[in-house]
């Protein structure tokens, strides 16, 4: 299908691109706005509800603002009017129930759309972006930064060498702790975020299908407000999760002293990726314009892991299945 925007036989990743960006007032826009700083390209405009975007003083003051969509939508289709200022692609940084509906409108602008995680809250809906993608002949990407991560990268690499017999036991928990504030946001709203296994699980179960296989069984042992459980079974990998955003729940030994514990046991060892996710964007940029960006094919996976943890009530622990963070607490 033809579009008004210049023609992808340019793709070149060299080239001047041009970039909107929604959601320019959140906590992980400034990296989106970084990676297309850095990369030599353009933030032509932004776009929030909200106008606490100073942070674009010192990365891109010259980049048009609005506060509201209608006229953001319609200073995006006045650009098209000058291939040298048409916009190439829409970067979505939205609050997640709002991903979907911003993702369609870049694609009908004529542009490539590249979206924060989760990129939608079900398989359906990541059906639905097919069929605009088919519409309008533009592409969706998802930014999955750990799949860029040079300690994934080697854990992948381990795991395949292994033998395909061998199934390798791993214990993941994250709790990053968050204050009253969080359940004033939408974060807290779960209508709008779509839970906590959801907001802040997603990069995870993506990580751990990209090393481990598709997802054979998944079982939800706690699902509440603040934190999540459960226990999923992949090709090469039997994995317990704990998730929370409770500071209650940090260990011991880093309470007081850190906010944020994470920590992963594959088969005994420690994997540690504590650094290195500074660069993550700017390469997750550099990869879709170069042509080697994640699409909705590959967010299909970890989308189909959460739909299911978000609808499926939970159930008491087997043996051996339960999350050591779990003891003391009901379904």
């Amino acid at each position: 299908m033809s579009s008004d925007c210049e023609p992808r036989a340019n793709h070149s990743p060299h080239s001047l691109k041009n970039f909107a960006l929604i959601g320019a007032a959140g906590y992980i826009a400034p990296r989106h706005m970084r990676a297309i700083k850095d990369l030599g390209h353009r933030l032509s405009v932004a776009y929030d509800i909200n106008d606490s975007v100073g942070i674009i003083d010192s990365i891109s003051p010259q980049s048009e603002f609005f506060t509201d969509f209608e006229r953001f939508l319609e200073h995006a289709y006045r650009l098209r009017r000058d291939p040298a200022t048409a916009l190439h692609y829409v970067s979505v940084c939205s609050p997640n129930h709002l991903h979907h509906a911003h993702i369609a409108a870049g694609l009908r602008l004529g542009c490539d759309v590249i979206c924060e995680k989760p990129l939608v809250p079900t398989p359906a809906l990541i059906d639905e972006l097919a069929e605009v993608e088919r519409e309008t002949g533009r592409r969706v990407y998802n930014i999955l930064q750990l799949r860029h991560h040079d300690a994934i990268l080697k854990l992948r690499e381990k795991v395949a060498a292994a033998p395909r017999d061998n199934k390798f036991d791993v214990e993941l928990t994250y709790i990053t702790s968050r204050g009253k504030w969080y359940m004033e946001s939408w974060k807290g709203d779960p209508r709008k975020s779509f839970g906590v296994a959801t907001n802040i699980g997603v990069h995870f179960y993506d990580m751990l299908q990209f090393v481990f296989g598709p997802a054979l069984r998944n079982e939800v042992h706690l699902n509440a407000e603040a934190k999540a459980a459960g226990y999923l079974e992949y090709e090469r990998a039997r994995v317990r999760w704990f998730l929370s955003i409770d500071a209650d729940d940090l260990p011991a030994e880093v309470k007081g002293k850190k906010t944020t514990f994470r920590n992963i046991d594959i088969s005994g060892e420690q994997l540690e990726f504590s650094e290195g996710f500074t660069d993550l964007h700017t390469t997750s940029y550099r990869e879709v314009l170069a042509g080697r960006g994640y699409g909705l094919a590959d967010a299909r996976p970890c989308i189909e892991v959460v739909d299911t943890i978000r609808n499926s009530p939970p159930t008491a622990a087997r043996a051996g299945e339960g999350h050591p963070f779990l003891k003391g607490r009901s379904a």
